[in-house]
């Protein structure tokens, strides 16, 4: 098994993907920023200083997602088509849940997308709360589930 972004000198490639058909195709990844159990709640009351930090966090991460490739150096620019952030508090864990949905048709997946999607909205919470709490962790960022292409549909983890 060989890395497909290094051609057989080892040196950093492009994938060509010129030949593979294209496919309607979706990711789908999740993160999390655990913090303390009063930024959570000032979270969710809309009451951060910097103002509604859901909102922000949630056009942070459409906004990655359409930019992946300027973040990922070997990542296809790619038309998407969708990009859905969303987000749910876990009060007991004093978390908040982050999942993105990044759709296109095309002939490479979204992946990249998806997880610099859940990256961007994690560190926009951070930015926008760190005054109050400098101990919030970000934390298990990853890929979900894939559907498309050659290797169809893979499902890490379900979803609820």
């Amino acid at each position: 098994m060989r890395f497909s972004h290094l051609d057989e000198t080892g040196a950093a490639r492009m994938v060509d993907v010129t030949d593979k058909p294209t496919t309607a195709r979706e990711a789908v990844a999740a993160g999390q920023v655990t913090m303390q159990p009063a930024t959570l709640a000032l979270i969710q009351s809309g009451g951060a200083a910097k103002g509604d930090v859901i909102a922000v966090a949630r056009i942070a991460g459409i906004m990655a997602a359409k930019r992946a490739p300027e973040w990922i150096p070997l990542c296809h620019p790619l038309p998407i088509t969708s990009a859905q952030v969303d987000f749910a508090f876990d009060e007991a864990c004093s978390t908040v849940n982050i999942t993105a949905r990044v759709r296109c048709t095309g002939t490479t997946g979204v992946e990249m997308e998806a997880l610099t999607a859940v990256s961007a909205s994690a560190l926009t919470i951070y930015d926008m709360c760190k005054a109050i709490d400098r101990g919030m962790q970000i934390h298990n960022i990853r890929l979900i589930r894939k559907s498309g292409g050659k290797s169809g549909e893979i499902v890490l983890e379900e979803i609820e």
